[in-house]
């Protein structure tokens, strides 16, 4: 019997379950599996989003308007394997951070 390789192995399951109709329900969790991201990745991501979910709420309370640097800010920080744009507007589809990513998406 042929030795299989493991990661090529859930490296196809993967792509199989991605293609599935469902997976379109969760387009982040998707872009995720499709753009090869690490736990730590994912991770970094997610504590960034945090980070500036809080910094928006202490600007909106100190009465700025405009956020556009958190644009920025999450442009220059998040993982370079998610694309900007298309990654807020999967986050705001599948229900992450939706206040901040539909006002970051505004600046796009």
């Amino acid at each position: 019997m042929k030795n299989v390789n493991l990661c090529d192995t859930l490296s196809f399951q993967l792509k199989l379950l991605s293609s599935m109709k469902e997976i379109d329900r969760y387009p982040f969790t998707k872009l995720v599996i499709e753009r090869n991201l690490t736990e730590r990745e994912y991770d970094e991501t997610m504590n960034l989003l945090q980070t500036l979910s809080d910094i928006y709420e202490a600007e909106r309370e100190e009465g700025l308007l405009d956020y556009s640097s958190l644009l920025f800010h999450y442009a220059g920080m998040v993982c370079w394997k998610l694309p900007i744009t298309q990654s807020l507007a999967a986050l705001h589809s599948e229900g992450y951070y939706k206040e901040l990513t539909e006002l970051l998406l505004s600046y796009t």
